[in-house]
């Protein structure tokens, strides 16, 4: 328990691009903490001499106590957060019903606050500084007429200034708060989706994948000196039309 190696948390982990950075941070000697509602059954993410996996709810405050209690019981430590869990929903505005919008909040909203709100009172109590990333969606600021994703947007917007805000109110501590918002990325979700759809999604015509979501997670885990960014991986569509 302890050393040298340092702790991670990733949420929304059993697949995709959750898989893809629990991956990454094995990679680079970390320990991992990974969750998702069906985090067993994962044929990606196996727990291990490095990785603790929690099955629950991030939307429930108990499955953020549940992370916090297993990281420091197993690993001892938490560095690094990553809260990638979240629900994506399409259709018009006028169809979003209550249960929907309850579920985005639950997930994408509550999830967040729950659980960064333990990862960053750990930190505190470490007094080493710490690191938070999430990843929200490059939709929220780049608005698309065919992707009618507005209610989601909501959420994935409210992430981007909650992020920019922990970065000032934090920045003292040494606990540095950025994002990744991706764009369309090739990822379990997408299986059945036509190339050419994901392909039209992007100015450079090229499709993000898992990896390049994951390189990006890593280069704000060690970017000492950056907070308060918004890292867009979406082929340049944030940028403006094509």
């Amino acid at each position: 328990m302890g050393g040298s190696r340092r702790t991670a948390i990733v949420t929304g982990a059993s697949q995709g691009i959750g898989a893809g950075i629990v991956r990454g941070f094995l990679e680079r000697g970390f320990d991992v903490v990974a969750t998702a509602r069906n985090m067993a059954a994962s044929t990606e993410v196996r727990a291990g001499e490095h990785v603790a996996t929690v099955d629950g709810d991030i939307g429930d405050p108990a499955t953020a106590a549940g992370l916090v209690e297993t990281a420091l019981a197993r690993f001892g430590s938490i560095d690094v957060l990553v809260n990638n869990a979240g629900v994506f929903l399409t259709k018009p505005f006028t169809e979003y019903t209550s249960d929907d919008l309850g579920l985005l909040i639950s997930t994408n909203v509550a999830g967040f606050v729950y659980v960064t709100q333990r990862v960053v009172k750990q930190m505190l109590v470490q007094q080493r500084g710490g690191n938070i990333i999430t990843v929200t969606a490059a939709l929220a600021r780049n608005p698309m007429r065919g992707i009618t994703a507005s209610v989601s947007m909501i959420t994935k917007g409210g992430l981007e200034t909650i992020t920019q805000h922990l970065a000032m109110e934090y920045a003292r501590e040494g606990i540095r708060v950025n994002a990744v918002a991706p764009g369309a990325v090739y990822t379990p979700m997408h299986r059945n989706t036509p190339k050419e759809v994901m392909e039209s999604l992007a100015p450079m015509g090229r499709v993000s994948t898992v990896q390049d979501v994951t390189d990006a997670v890593m280069y704000l885990t060690d970017a000492a000196t950056v907070t308060g960014h918004i890292l867009y991986v979406d082929g340049g569509a944030h940028a403006g039309r094509w």
